[in-house]
C-alpha cells in the first residue's frame, strides 16, 4: 500500500503494510518481519511498517555509494535546487503526511502539519549558508587554503518526538554538502518519514536519499557498517553511547544530539506574564517531549508564589486529548515505555514529603497514554523528577535565594543542552547566561534558533553540532592545501 491517503483512512484497522522503504530510487518492501505501529491516543496498533534486513541495508549502502561520485560532482547550486524541490513537495503533501504523523506520534494535527511545513522552511534556509573554502594565509612564500569536501555516505538515525523535522534536517545537511544519505526513522514513528520517501522518490536522484525502517538491530548495523562514513544520531544518552562505541570500529565521524534537563532561572525582576507564558510554552510543547524543553524552573523567593500561580494557571488551561480533536492543545505521550516512566516519576512525587502537585497529576484511565500538564513544588534537588530528564508534561518549580546558588544548582547535572534566564536586566541576564554549562542559552525565551545557529549540547547532551555553518561542516572533511607562490 503506497498511497498516503489510503494509509490514514479511518477504515485502516487490520495492520496492513503501510508503505515501503526507499532504496536506490525505488520503493520496495523490506524483507524483514513488519513492525506494528501504535497510535498513542488509543494504545492500539493501526498499521505495520516494513523492516529492512541486513541485506536490504547492504543494498542501500551500495546505492548510496554508487550515487556519491555523480552527486558530489554537482555544483552547490544544483544540490540546493534539489533540496528546494524536496521542500516544495513537503509543502504540497503537508496535510496528508501531517495526519499520518498525528496517528503515529500523537501530537495535535495542526502541530503535525506545522512540523512538515517548518521542515520545508528549515531545509531551504540550511542550503543558503555559505560553505565556501577559506583562505588561511597568502604571503610571499605560500598560499594556504582550507577546503571542505564531503565525507561520502551519511547514516542518519532519528527519534520519535519530532521525527519529520529531525529527519529532513539531516537529509538537507547531507545533500547540500555533497554526501548521500541512508535514513532510519524510529520504529515508533516510521510511517511519516517513509511517506516522505515515497513523496520525493522522483525528486532526489536515485541513491542520494535512501530511507529504511526497522528495529534496534538495524540501527546497530548502520552504525557499524564499513560502507557508511558518518553517523548523525538524535536520541537518548544511553543509545548515543552505544552509537559512539559501534562507530569507533570504523572511525566514522559522529554527531550526537542527546538528551537535556534544561533549567530556567527566573531573576527577581522578571516580567511575570512574559516569563510564565514562555515557561509553559517550552515545558509543555509536544507533551514535554522535546530535548531542549524547560524541565526545571528555579525561581527567586520574592517571586516564587506569584510565578507558581501564573504557570499553574496557564498549564491548567491546556486541553489534553487525541491529536485529531480540534480543541486539543496537547496530545498523549508517544509510547508506553515513556508513559510508564513519567507515571513512575509522578508516583515518586506523591510519596515525597513536602512535595505538592499544584495542578494536573492526572493519569487518564482507559486507552491511550495521556497525562495532564502537571506543576510540582516542594521537591529537593535530588528528587528523580529534578535530577532526571522526564521527557513528559510534569514540571518541577524550585525556590532559590541567591542567584549564584541557583546557577550552581542548575549546573549540577550530567546534561548540558539548553538553559534560559528570565529578567528585565539584559546585562545581568547575559552575565548569568555566561555561567550556564549548556551549549545553548537564551535570555527571555527558550528555544527557537534559526538554521544559521549551531545546535548541540555540552557534557552528556551531545557530541558535535548540527546546523549552522559549524554543523554543516561536520558533514565534510577539512583539507589543507598549501601551494608555493611562484
Amino acid at each position: 500500500m503506497n498511497d498516503v491517503q489510503t494509509m490514514i483512512a479511518p477504515s485502516l484497522t487490520r495492520h496492513p503494510l503501510a508503505t515501503a522503504i526507499l532504496i536506490g530510487g525505488e520503493m520496495i518492501a523490506g524483507n524483514g518481519q513488519p513492525l506494528p505501529v501504535i497510535d498513542p491516543a488509543t494504545g492500539e496498533a493501526f498499521a505495520l511498517a516494513p523492516a529492512a534486513t541486513r541485506d536490504d541495508l547492504d543494498r542501500a549502502v551500495a546505492a548510496a555509494r554508487a550515487a556519491f561520485p555523480g552527486w558530489t560532482a554537482r555544483s552547490p547550486e544544483d544540490r540546493r535546487a534539489v533540496v528546494h524541490a524536496i521542500a516544495a513537495r513537503l509543502r504540497e503533501r503537508a496535510e496528508p503526511i501531517g495526519a499520518l504523523l498525528t496517528a503515529e506520534q500523537g501530537k495535535p494535527l495542526g502541530d503535525a502539519i506545522g512540523e512538515i511545513r517548518r521542515a520545508a522552511d528549515h531545509i531551504e534556509a540550511l542550503t543558503m549558508l555559505d560553505l565556501s573554502d577559506q583562505l588561511l594565509r597568502e604571503d610571499a612564500r605560500e598560499r594556504v587554503e582550507i577546503r571542505y569536501r564531503p565525507l561520502g555516505v551519511v547514516g542518519g538515525i532519528t527519534p520519535w518526538n519530532v521525527p519529520v523535522m529531525l529527519a529532513m534536517v539531516k537529509v538537507a545537511q547531507a545533500l547540500y554538502t555533497g554526501n548521500t544519505i541512508i535514513l532510519k526513522p524510529s520504529p515508533f514513528t516510521p510511517l511519516s518519514t517513509l511517506a516522505i520517501g515515497q513523496a520525493i522518490a522522483d525528486i532526489a536522484p536515485a541513491g542520494t536519499v535512501n530511507i529504511v525502517s526497522g528495529g534496534n538491530d538495524l540501527g546497530a548495523w548502520i552504525t557499524s557498517h564499513p560502507g557508511i562514513d558518518k553517523i548523525s544520531f538524535t536520541g537518548t544518552v544511553a543509545t548515543g553511547r552505544r552509537v559512539l562505541e559501534s562507530a569507533a570500529g570504523t572511525f566514522k565521524r559522529v554527531t550526537l544530539e542527546l538528551g537535556g534537563n534544561d533549567p530556567a532561572i527566573i531573576l527577581p525582576d522578571a516580567d511575570l506574564d512574559l516569563t510564565a507564558e514562555g515557561i509553559v510554552r517550552s515545558a509543555f510543547a509536544n507533551c514535554g517531549q522535546v530535548c531542549m524543553a524547560i524541565k526545571r524552573v528555579f525561581v527567586h523567593a520574592s517571586l516564587y508564589d506569584a510565578v507558581v500561580e501564573a504557570i499553574a494557571t496557564r498549564a491548567a488551561a491546556i486541553r489534553t486529548g487525541p491529536g485529531t480533536a480540534p480543541d486539543t492543545r496537547m496530545g498523549p505521550i508517544q509510547n508506553r515505555m515513556q508513559f510508564e516512566k513519567v507515571v513512575t516519576l509522578l508516583r515518586e512525587v506523591k510519596q515525597t514529603p513536602g512535595a505538592r502537585i499544584v495542578t494536573g497529576g492526572t493519569v487518564h484511565e482507559g486507552s491511550g497514554y495521556f497525562i495532564d500538564p502537571t506543576i510540582v513544588t516542594g521537591l529537593p534537588d535530588d528528587a528523580p523528577l529534578v535530577r532526571e530528564e522526564q521527557f513528559g508534561p510534569v514540571l518541577p518549580i524550585l525556590r532559590y535565594d541567591d542567584v549564584d546558588d541557583a546557577i550552581a544548582r542548575a549546573n549540577a547535572t550530567e546534561f548540558g543542552l539548553g538553559a534560559s534566564v528570565w529578567t528585565r536586566d539584559l546585562r545581568e541576564g547575559a552575565r548569568v547566561a555566561g555561567h550556564m554549562q549548556a551549549g545553548l542559552v537564551w535570555v527571555n525565551r527558550h528555544g527557537g534558533n534559526g538554521r544559521d545557529v549551531p545546535f548541540g549540547g555540552a557534557k552528556y547532551s551531545g557530541y558535535g553540532r548540527e546546523q549552522g555553518v559549524e554543523g554543516m561542516r561536520s558533514y565534510m572533511e577539512m583539507q589543507v592545501v598549501t601551494v608555493p607562490v611562484g
